[in-house]
C-alpha cells in the first residue's frame, strides 16, 4: 500500500467517523483494506467500549479466514488502545495503519469520563506479542483533518 492509498483510507475512515459522530457515537472510524486496496469492510464507534477497531476486528475475524487477513490492513483515524490493538492481533490483521497519535486525542478529550486514553502505544502491545504486525502511522500532513470531529464532540 502506497503512502498515497494509505492517505485516501484515513480518509474514508474518517467518513465513516464523522457518520458515527451524526448518529451520536464517538468519532471514530476504521475501514479493513483487502490485499487488492479494496475496502471490504467500515465500522463506526459505538460506545466506550465497543470502539471502531475492535468491532471491525472482530466482524473480520468471523468472515474471513486467518491468513487472508494477515495480508488485509486495518485502518483507523487515530492511533487504536490497548484494547483494540489486541484485538486486531488475535483476529491475525497483519497491518495496523493510524492517523494521529493517542497523546493527540487526550489534548481535546482531557479525563473526559466516555474516553479515559490510555497512555499505551499501540506499538509497545504489538512489540509485546509473536507476531510482527506492521505499523504505519501517525500522519502529520492530515492530522488536523482527523482530529477535527472531536474538536466539539467531547465538549458537549
Amino acid at each position: 500500500m502506497t503512502r498515497e492509498q494509505m492517505l485516501a483510507h484515513l480518509r474514508e475512515a474518517n467518513d465513516v467517523a464523522r457518520e458515527a459522530a451524526a448518529h451520536g457515537h464517538h468519532p471514530f472510524g476504521a475501514v479493513l483494506v483487502g490485499p487488492a486496496d479494496r475496502v471490504l469492510m467500515r465500522q463506526g464507534n459505538i460506545d466506550t467500549v465497543h470502539h471502531a477497531e475492535t468491532e471491525l476486528a472482530r466482524r473480520a475475524a468471523a468472515a474471513y479466514e486467518p491468513e487472508f487477513l494477515w495480508r488485509c490492513t486495518l485502518v483507523t483515524t487515530g492511533e487504536p488502545c490497548a484494547m483494540c490493538t489486541g484485538t486486531l492481533y488475535w483476529a491475525n490483521i497483519g497491518r495496523l495503519v493510524y492517523g494521529y497519535e493517542e497523546a493527540k486525542l487526550l489534548a481535546l478529550t482531557g479525563d473526559h469520563p466516555a474516553n479515559p486514553t490510555m497512555n499505551l502505544s499501540s506499538r509497545t502491545v504489538l512489540a509485546s506479542g509473536q507476531k510482527a504486525v506492521a505499523v504505519e502511522g501517525p500522519f502529520p500532513e492530515i492530522e488536523d483533518e482527523l482530529l477535527a470531529p472531536h474538536r466539539d464532540f467531547w465538549s458537549r
